[in-house]
């Protein structure tokens, strides 16, 4: 059992690097596309057909590269294909979903508490969210709405918040925001193998059998890969907050989640709107530090939106983390609700090692992490996974109000 474990966590590892290596292929490249498309220049004495050209210079070389909006007169001897990097993207990052939130649905996907379901359950709801997504994404490209570019982009993003509330009435917050990342991704890779390689092999076909290719499919193309364009930051936020609970942990997780999204845009216009040559709007940084300002203050879930009462009434103020009188009740939340996986020898079935190496067997190790147990299971619903052990919204209180009752008293 324990060799299994081990095996298992290694395997979850090189999934991870595997997915990282593959994510920075894709993303590198499509950003470097982007921007070289947008600066490219017109000049008269392009060839026939080509749109723009762009100089470049790049390891002591310089590169003269031209762009064809339909295609050349005639196929080019080498043609090198921009596509494995997205699909091996979207392979690794669902290989790595199934070994750590399918294999491990009990302690990362559900949360009893938002949703009593089975794992085999949850897994097939997992599984339809992401089929389902392409499917209504898909079919708005190619309705009518799908002509106005805006206009589409503005529903997306009516979709996007949707399936942000969705995945938080369903799942742990972890696994939600994962899911989000993941529900947005497919719809990028499946943008690439089910529209623009399909469009592009079909160009090539047309040239290489000498008929004249129709524009429309580099039009289509180019409208899927602006959405990519734009939703590529939002993704690499949710990929990452797994790492930080206040993002996913709270009572509005999806509406940080739909400010994701927006800080997303904001960004990227100003990338956009650089390398067309079009100035450089400094609004853009400006609008997004405050939106993250605002996530920021969204994730402590304050008082004034969710009417709770003041924390310090919950709990006497604790003058030191391990010196007050009130400690213990702190030592004996801690000891029932963590320290069955946060101890030298965990006894939850399926940890072999506290998780990143944290004890909380002793004063001294609860005091340590004091504000890491603050933020994780007082301020966030993070710990314990999927609140596996049943700690309680008092309990929660009580954490935080020790916390900042024990800071404030440290500045006395």
């Amino acid at each position: 059992m324990y060799e299994y474990a081990i095996a298992w966590e290694w395997l979850a590892f090189a999934a991870r690097w595997f997915h990282v290596i593959t994510a920075i292929s894709w993303i590198g490249s499509s950003f470097y596309f982007i921007a070289l498309d947008l600066g490219l220049v017109k000049r008269p004495h392009l060839p026939p057909g080509a749109y723009g050209e762009e100089w470049q210079v790049h390891g002591g070389g310089f590169y003269h590269i031209q762009k064809y909006l339909v295609a050349p007169a005639q196929m080019p001897e080498h043609l090198t294909w921009f596509k494995y990097e997205s699909y091996f993207t979207w392979i690794s990052g669902f290989l790595m979903l199934c070994i750590v939130y399918y294999g491990g649905a009990d302690l990362f996907l559900i949360d009893r508490h938002v949703l009593d379901i089975s794992p085999s359950v949850a897994i097939l709801i997992s599984l339809g969210s992401l089929a389902l997504g392409w499917v209504v994404y898909d079919l708005l490209c190619k309705s009518p709405l799908g002509r106005n570019t805006w206009g589409l982009m503005a529903v997306l993003y009516i979709v996007l918040v949707f399936m942000a509330w969705g995945y938080t009435q369903l799942f742990t917050g972890r696994a939600a925001f994962l899911h989000l990342g993941a529900f947005t991704a497919t719809i990028m890779s499946a943008n690439v193998f089910m529209i623009i390689i399909p469009n592009q092999k079909i160009v090539v076909a047309d040239l290489i059998a000498g008929r004249v290719p129709d524009p429309k499919y580099g039009q289509v193309a180019k409208q899927r890969s602006l959405h990519n364009n734009y939703l590529t930051l939002p993704v690499i936020f949710f990929m990452l907050s797994n790492h930080y609970p206040l993002s996913f942990g709270t009572q509005f997780s999806w509406v940080i989640a739909a400010l994701v999204f927006l800080m997303g845009v904001t960004i990227r216009h100003w990338f956009n709107t650089t390398h067309a040559r079009k100035g450089r709007p400094t609004w853009t940084w400006i609008v997004t530090v405050i939106l993250f300002i605002l996530i920021m203050w969204l994730s402590t879930v304050p008082k004034l939106l969710t009417g709770e009462t003041d924390a310090a009434a919950v709990a006497p103020a604790f003058q030191q983390f391990a010196g007050d009188p009130h400690f213990p009740a702190v030592k004996q939340l801690v000891s029932t609700r963590c320290s069955m996986c946060h101890a030298a020898e965990p006894v939850y079935e399926g940890i072999v090692r506290p998780p990143n190496g944290v004890m909380l067997e002793n004063d001294a190790e609860i005091a340590a992490h004091a504000r890491e147990i603050y933020i994780q299971a007082g301020r966030s619903h993070a710990m314990p996974p999927g609140n596996i052990t049943d700690i309680t919204p008092d309990e929660r209180k009580l954490l935080v109000a020790w916390f900042e009752n024990a800071v404030e008293g440290k500045k006395q």
